[in-house]
């Protein structure tokens, strides 16, 4: 089974396309953990429509509702979550200021995930992605994770095959991989690894997936490359400076990028590289 999390804050806009594209998936074993980290907006409004309208789908999504602490406090919710046996039998309960939801009044999860797949609310997946991903990593037992080719907007990246040494030297992996339960279970940022909050270290804003990637990297996890279109981002005013690969910040204007958020990427790579011994 996959376990897809998807962190959402202020998604009104794309989070309907993104469960859509989800619940039509070819492969269907999987379960969906939606974390509301604090939306302001409709997103929880339009997450309760698109799950009521496809109900009728033998698919488990669950919802969980938090103060706005980050997309990486949000994407370590999400996998807490997953790390659970059992959902709660209730529809819903308070656990402080939380509130966790489900659709599907007392259903049971069957065992923990096979794998994780991280979604950003932005994204809309091709029918097959989940299908080509599983097979990829079932054909290549060595990889720990499975990355494809996507579009930005209208921009296509095609990425290439793994390569650690390129992995060192820039981002560009998307968050958005297939990634084994039993490469990541476990995995936390070496600054927490006395109270693990999960594999996204929260004190880092920008550039988490390389980290995540770097941290795998490092404990002997490498990846495979899927080399076809399995993904687009939404492109939006608010996804615009949230992910993008390094080489499209040494072209700005190219994107429309401003000068302030290529300002900010440089900052993120530098502490990242820090982080990890690569300066």
């Amino acid at each position: 089974m996959i376990s897809i999390i998807i962190p959402a804050y202020n998604a009104e806009k794309t989070i309907a396309r993104c469960l859509k594209s989800i619940l039509a998936q070819s492969y269907q074993d999987f379960e969906v953990i939606v974390v509301n980290d604090g939306s302001t907006d409709n997103t929880l409004k339009n997450i309760d429509s698109t799950i009521a309208r496809l109900r009728n789908r033998a698919i488990k999504v669950r919802v969980v509702s938090q103060e706005n602490r980050g997309a990486q406090a949000a994407r370590n919710r999400g996998w807490r979550e997953v790390q659970k046996h059992t959902t709660p039998n209730p529809s819903s309960e308070r656990r402080g200021n939380d509130l966790i939801s489900s659709p599907y009044e007392g259903e049971v999860r069957r065992g923990l995930a096979r794998y994780v797949l991280f979604c950003d609310a932005d994204l809309v997946l091709r029918r097959d992605c989940l299908e080509k991903m599983v097979r990829a990593l079932e054909k290549h037992p060595e990889a720990s994770y499975a990355y494809s080719s996507f579009k930005f907007g209208w921009k296509k990246f095609k990425l290439w095959p793994f390569d650690a040494e390129k992995l060192r030297e820039i981002p560009y992996i998307h968050t958005t991989s297939l990634i084994r339960y039993s490469a990541i279970v476990g995995l936390s940022p070496k600054e927490a690894r006395a109270k693990p909050l999960g594999p996204f270290d929260e004190s880092i804003k920008r550039l988490q997936d390389w980290d995540l990637w770097l941290t795998m990297l490092e404990q002997g996890h490498i990846g495979i490359w899927i080399p076809e279109v399995l993904f687009h981002v939404i492109s939006t005013k608010g996804t615009m400076s949230s992910w993008l690969p390094s080489f499209a910040y040494k072209i700005p204007k190219w994107l429309g990028i401003q000068p302030k958020a290529v300002a900010r990427y440089n900052e993120a790579v530098a502490r990242i590289k820090e982080k990890h011994n690569l300066v």
